[in-house]
């Protein structure tokens, strides 16, 4: 068979983020963050790991910088971390070190001939701003504009992609109504208000960044998963579509000037979550307008689906389930299933839904523990037939005339994977976290290739 392709101006690329691998947490006037403290507080990181070294980063970005010039990488995603620049997030000027350390980063980059995709905000907030209420408290929109101004000020004369938040659902919904993320919290207004703050933030951004960089690309990421109804009832299918506006409808229409979905309003109402009627406690004139700010490109991180499955009886209990639960066979490490044809449904919707708007693949990987073998090899075979049938899907969609125009590996190395501590490996890249030797995968070497040929090999 023809193996799939891609067009010459597709950008492929690796990711990572700030907390995840850079370590210095104490170094070149960096403040304290939010995962800092999560981390120091009993249970609730994997194994009691930090982020204090993780991949040593800090240090050792030269090499990293060589080793994805090695790979043939020609786009890198990172992330800036907050404290490093405003150590406490409500500073007037900004720590030079912090500025310096990213300014020369980025100057490598470019001079290895990869082209850096800055991202803002990847959930290192600075603790002094959690003190004061986090995202939950409107002042740290302020404080993120501010931060967004000192980062276009120095970088926007030399970066032409630029992300504002990785994850919105993530910092709300793991941060402030489940508690699995930083700051560890569990209350659903303070939620749905960290959201809210999170998506005007966004907005507010935008237009500073592109003050300092008028050429650059603006976008924000967002993770989607797509939702399939367990069984043809009609409570599956409700709870399929309460979950599609809780994971994704929430996001995505503020962010299109929809604003948020009536039925997830009149939902949130009905459970508490929300005041029975009246207006929606966090939202002020003109929040909706400036979350809807048009972006340039709309980030898309995706790892797998989600099947629901009604708690509502009779009727679910009577209604016998169409979609099995995924075996161990088909699920990563971290309990992911893998399923590549969620990804395909998922542009779809999203192309359709946003008409216009390009979309990039901003994450997109799997965990799985494979050491290196007796040869030294990191023979990760599940990994590398991951990403096969995800750049598939993903050629695909391009073929059909999605507006796709990039894709990025989660993630170039092993890393922090925050509340799971180093017990997951994402990484295209082996990272021994006592030596900090890197071992690039066999996954690297496929993905290499595909970079390389811009083409996607059949399974040999």
């Amino acid at each position: 068979m023809t193996p799939r392709t891609f067009p010459p101006d597709f950008t492929f690329g690796v990711a990572t983020s700030s907390f995840q691998i850079e370590g210095g947490v104490n170094e070149g006037g960096r403040g304290p963050s939010i995962w800092d403290t999560f981390c120091r507080t009993a249970g609730k990181v994997q194994g009691g790991d930090t982020g204090d070294v993780a991949c040593d980063h800090f240090h050792r970005w030269p090499e990293d910088i060589a080793l994805m010039k090695s790979l043939g990488v020609r786009a890198y995603r990172f992330s800036i971390a907050w404290p490093r620049i405003f150590p406490t997030g409500l500073e007037d000027t900004p720590n030079e070190a912090g500025l310096a350390f990213y300014d020369q980063l980025v100057d490598a980059l470019l001079a290895a001939g990869i082209e850096p995709w800055v991202t803002l905000y990847h959930w290192d907030l600075p603790q002094a701003l959690q003190d004061r209420g986090g995202w939950t408290w409107r002042g740290t929109v302020v404080a993120f504009a501010h931060f967004a101004d000192a980062i276009g000020a120095r970088l926007g004369g030399k970066v032409r992609h630029f992300i504002t938040h990785n994850e919105p659902w993530c910092v709300a919904m793991l941060g402030y109504m489940n508690g699995e993320h930083a700051p560890g919290h569990k209350d659903w207004p303070e939620a749905l208000a960290a959201a809210h703050h999170v998506l005007l933030s966004h907005g507010l951004a935008v237009p500073i960044l592109r003050k300092y960089a008028p050429n650059a690309k603006v976008g924000i990421t967002l993770n989607l998963v797509p939702g399939y109804p367990a069984s043809p009832s009609v409570a599956d299918a409700d709870a399929t579509r309460h979950f599609d506006g809780f994971f994704n409808r929430w996001y995505l229409d503020p962010v299109r000037g929809k604003g948020y979905p009536p039925d997830m309003v009149a939902d949130y109402r009905a459970l508490g979550r929300l005041p029975a009627e009246g207006p929606l406690p966090f939202l002020f004139p003109g929040d909706l307008e400036a979350i809807a700010t048009p972006i340039d490109f709309l980030g898309i991180n995706y790892y797998s689906r989600a099947i629901l499955r009604s708690d509502k009886l009779p009727e679910a209990e009577n209604a016998p389930r169409t979609i099995p639960e995924p075996g161990p066979e088909v699920r990563t490490d971290i309990g992911w299933e893998v399923y590549p044809d969620g990804l395909a449904v998922l542009l779809r919707r999203v192309a359709a839904d946003l008409p216009g708007i390009p979309l990039v693949i901003t994450e997109n990987g799997a965990s799985w523990a494979t050491p290196p073998g007796d040869d030294g090899v990191v023979h990760d075979t599940g990994r590398l037939e991951y990403f096969r049938t995800h750049l598939a899907v993903c050629a695909d969609a391009v073929a059909e005339g999605v507006p796709l125009t990039g894709y990025f590996a989660w993630s170039l190395m092993d890393n922090f994977e925050w509340a799971y501590g180093y017990a997951q490996r994402f990484g295209l890249v082996w990272v021994d976290f006592t030596t900090q030797q890197r071992v690039p995968k066999d996954s690297a070497r496929f993905y290499a290739d595909v970079m390389r040929t811009r083409a996607v090999p059949e399974r040999g």
